[in-house]
């Protein structure tokens, strides 16, 4: 008899370093990492960093990294409706270690774009 096993339960750290590192999981924490956001304050600050993130790719984003630990959902019972996201504790632990490794991209972007110039003419 075969048993089926989730990825979460074979590795359950890669899975969370999936949600951490993934293209919208980043800057999301990399915006609340300054303050919390509403919903549609948030999608425009994550918008601005390059493509448009569409609703419910966010909305999917939170929620995983909520579940995770890593966000706080706030919803206000209030007309109209106000829910603020920010970041946990352990939200703002990997916010501070992806943003430690956005600034030494940052800084060695140089050598990157030498060490690509310089594969790019061996290869041709």
């Amino acid at each position: 008899m075969e048993v089926s096993v989730s990825r979460e339960t074979m590795c359950p750290y890669r899975l969370v370093l999936e949600h951490v590192t993934s293209r919208w999981g980043v800057l999301v924490l990399m915006e609340l990492i300054d303050r919390p956001y509403r919903f549609g304050e948030l999608r425009r600050a994550v918008s601005r960093q390059g493509r448009t993130v569409s609703e419910k790719m966010l909305t999917q984003t939170l929620q995983t990294l909520e579940r995770d630990g890593l966000v706080h959902r706030d919803a206000k019972p209030v007309i109209p409706p106000r829910v603020d996201y920010s970041l946990t504790d352990l939200g703002r632990e990997a916010a501070e270690q992806v943003a430690a490794l956005a600034r030494w991209t940052e800084d060695r972007m140089d050598e990157v774009a030498r060490a690509r110039r310089a594969y790019d003419e061996a290869r041709a």
